[in-house]
């Protein structure tokens, strides 16, 4: 839980920021509203920015999420490698490369945050303006932002996800004797050992994260940018 909660703050900061950059590039002129097509385009440049900040935070969720599952399932083999967020940081930039390490997995976390990040904007937008009747979508109530902040964040993962167990195994496997060469290598292999089914393992628990958190991340973005005038 360090990882990911001492960075989620910097993460929306960037992404939401970098996605009101790629806004202001795009509007034809001061105040006009963005077409669907536009807001894609700005939510996968903001996934380009915050791919660079997700890989080495979710490299250190993964291995400590990973090795408690493994001490779990059988504690009398494996034993903790990990004390916590700080330890693994410490072991990665120390045994595997320095900071290179930290970014392992960096390309299949593209393939997520910049596919996933253009088809969230993209639906929150069009969920918006469906509710509105039209592209001035100021007046919506805090009900039809929450309803179109959860279906956006559902469709994250519903159009990435393959990619994040890519991503997941990439960054969890073993540095020195690893049993992947590659995202495409990883890929090939999950497929021909588990099938279509261990592409999409944990799929159920990610979408009962992404509905509610992100109902909340894109009420609180409205709020807040409501009251900032």
């Amino acid at each position: 839980m360090g990882a990911p909660f001492a960075t989620v703050a910097a993460f929306n900061a960037v992404l939401f920021t970098v996605r009101g950059q790629m806004e202001g590039l795009l509007r034809s002129q001061p105040g006009a509203p963005l077409t669907v097509n536009q807001q894609v385009v700005a939510g996968a440049g903001a996934g380009v920015a915050v791919s660079f900040l997700a890989c080495p935070t979710e490299l250190i969720k993964c291995r400590l999420q990973a090795q408690s599952a493994l001490a779990s399932s059988d504690s009398a083999v494996v034993a903790v490698k990990y004390g916590g967020p700080m330890d693994v940081t410490r072991h990665v930039l120390k045994s595997e490369g320095g900071v290179r390490g930290l970014f392992k997995g960096l390309v299949p976390t593209m393939a997520r945050e910049i596919p996933g990040s253009a088809a969230m904007f993209g639906v929150y937008e069009l969920l918006k303006q469906s509710f509105a009747g039209g592209e001035d979508t100021s007046q919506l109530g805090r009900g039809s932002l929450i309803v179109a902040g959860g279906l956006a964040g559902a469709s994250f993962w519903v159009s990435v996800y393959p990619t994040d167990v890519v991503k997941s195994v990439i960054q969890v496997d073993d540095y020195k004797n690893p049993k992947f060469s590659g995202s495409v290598d990883a890929f090939r292999k999950i497929l021909a050992s588990e099938g279509v089914k261990g592409l999409y393992k944990g799929f159920g628990p990610a979408m009962a994260r992404s509905v509610p958190a992100n109902a909340a991340c894109f009420l609180a973005y409205e709020v807040t940018r409501s009251s900032l005038g």
